[in-house]
């Protein structure tokens, strides 16, 4: 698999060319990626996905699935937010570029994420019971739900990045 990102501050997660999805912990094995003997598999399903961000089903719960394209993705926790490597020529570029491409950021429609616990990060074509072994991210959010925004940015001429933002709703 080719590597978009350049191995720096951060760990970023690539898919082979489809989406990535975010699935609890809890409900990663009702994940079947592509392996499924279903006519309409859950990466089938996750490739559906129309615009930046969605969310499926998954058991009892529900996994935010990256869309659009297979960016590298990262989370970076001070922001809450999931940022998306589109173009940069560099990982320092691209971070520095994070703090003005939320301000400016574009936001599309607001959804609601109830989770029940941590996250992983994974290329959706895995089944969800195989992520641990694979590329994967762990993102340790607390249970409860989240309001969830997505927007694309150019922060700089040469910079290009897609941020998906999470905010805890109170009880």
């Amino acid at each position: 698999m080719a590597r978009y990102a350049d191995p720096g501050a951060l760990e970023w997660v690539e898919s082979g060319g489809g989406p990535l999805i975010a699935v609890p912990e809890t409900v990663l094995p009702f994940w079947a990626g592509a392996d499924s003997e279903e006519l309409d598999t859950d990466y089938d399903r996750a490739c559906e996905v129309d615009g930046h961000i969605g969310l499926l089903p998954v058991g009892d719960s529900a996994a935010l699935v990256f869309g659009e394209e297979p960016a590298s993705t990262s989370y970076l926790p001070d922001h809450s937010t999931f940022v998306r490597w589109s173009a940069a020529n560099s990982e320092a570029e691209l971070l520095a570029g994070v703090p003005a491409a939320l301000h400016a950021a574009v936001w599309g429609s607001e959804m609601h994420w109830r989770v029940p616990g941590p996250v992983l990060l994974f290329d959706s074509a895995w089944p969800g019971g195989t992520a641990a072994h694979q590329e994967h991210l762990r993102i340790p959010l607390e249970p409860g739900s989240y309001a969830v925004r997505a927007a694309y940015a150019q922060p700089g001429p040469e910079t290009w990045l897609g941020l998906v933002q999470l905010r805890r709703l109170s009880h």
